[in-house]
């Protein structure tokens, strides 16, 4: 049972502390926002956020939510730059929103010498198929400013480009991740690039990689496979599918000495918070389970050694091939990763938020005349 903490847990002024900052001063669990939108990123910094994360869902919403704005900016883009595709425009649109929200986290980057402080920036998710593209997009994506990190796919193919573009200096962000295996491949391919950077004698100390496990995007899959499959389980099962891939994933991290840091993202379910407190982990949360968590009351203990109930585990374990695809660290191989059903349905959602950006665009330049 998750402990709730006193309500009335104050500061040295009598304010009270939401549960968020309190895990922000007194464990080393770093809090990011996932999303960019500045308002929301300004508040979430006030309780603690030191990063944020984004892609291409949440770039078009945060796009929406100022949209007399954008819309304006959208028009002055395009006559400045005539020949640009609507698909140009977005991501010229895409860049601006990452560089302002980047700005606002200027601070945490300098406090944290790079390790924290950083704007996820997401690669086209057209460009899932081509290494060479992914890389040379990302290295662009860096230079937009000092703090960003670049978000790639963890199928094999955006592997190949997370090694090439750690040696070229670029901090990664792993993003469509869902499983131990994922995360394994994804942090061997960085410690590779870190180590040819070393050789060639340049400092890596300043850079923060991390590889997202979209827990929530875990259970989601497997709740489909129960319903496709037609397994029943006891209820609530199915809501410590993440928890027990992110705690599994963290334990091989210690023992092999990775570098990089795990990430969670995809809420579902408050233990996609409060089970993994107290690891050297980034939390990255959307705004509104911000909001919602700190509202909980729950404390924030160090929770991510504890174990996932055996019962429950077990029956993750036989009733779903596709969890122990999922939690074995070679439950898939790298060539396997794309065909995961949660990787599937995460890229066509990707894909399907391009392809609503370019209308945003083509809405603002050629709106119907029929509306």
């Amino acid at each position: 049972m998750t402990e709730l903490a006193d309500l009335h847990t104050t500061d040295e002024t009598g304010a009270s502390v939401p549960p968020l900052l309190r895990m922000a001063r007194e464990t080393p669990t770093r809090l990011w926002n996932d999303s960019a939108t500045p308002a929301e990123l300004s508040a979430a910094i006030g309780w603690g956020a030191v990063g944020a994360t984004c892609n291409p869902v949440i770039a078009l919403a945060a796009l929406r939510s100022d949209l007399p704005r954008w819309r304006q900016r959208i028009r002055a883009y395009a006559e400045e730059h005539p020949t640009a595709s609507e698909s140009d425009i977005g991501w010229a649109m895409v860049q601006e929103l990452s560089v302002e929200a980047a700005a606002l986290l200027a601070d945490a980057f300098a406090e944290h010498r790079g390790r924290n402080g950083r704007l996820s920036v997401q690669t086209d998710p057209r460009l899932y198929r081509d290494a060479d593209a992914l890389v040379a997009q990302s290295v662009a994506f860096d230079a937009l400013a000092p703090n960003v990190i670049v978000k790639i796919p963890a199928t094999e193919t955006g592997i190949r480009a997370m090694e090439e573009a750690t040696y070229r200096g670029v901090s990664i962000n792993a993003t469509v991740s869902f499983t131990v295996p994922q995360a394994v491949a994804v942090a061997e391919a960085i410690e590779r690039g870190l180590q040819r950077r070393e050789a060639e004698g340049h400092d890596v100390s300043a850079m923060g990689p991390v590889c997202t496990i979209m827990v929530g995007r875990l259970d989601d899959w497997l709740k489909a496979v129960a319903k496709r499959d037609v397994v029943t389980v006891d209820p609530g099962v199915l809501e410590w599918a993440g928890v027990a891939v992110f705690k599994r994933a963290y334990q091989v991290f210690g023992e092999r000495g990775f570098r990089t840091r795990l990430l969670s993202a995809a809420f579902r379910n408050h233990m996609h918070w409060s089970q993994l407190v107290g690891g050297d982990v980034v939390i990255s949360p959307p705004f509104e389970w911000q909001v919602r968590l700190n509202a909980s009351g729950i404390e924030p203990l160090s929770r991510i050694d504890e174990p996932v109930a055996a019962d429950v585990l077990e029956t993750l374990y036989t009733r779903f091939p596709e969890f122990r695809r999922a939690y074995d660290t070679d439950g898939m191989t790298p060539a396997e990763f794309q065909d995961f059903g949660a990787t599937r349905k995460t890229l066509r959602q990707f894909l399907a938020a391009d392809a609503e950006l370019e209308a945003l665009v083509r809405d603002v330049l050629l709106p119907d005349p029929e509306k």
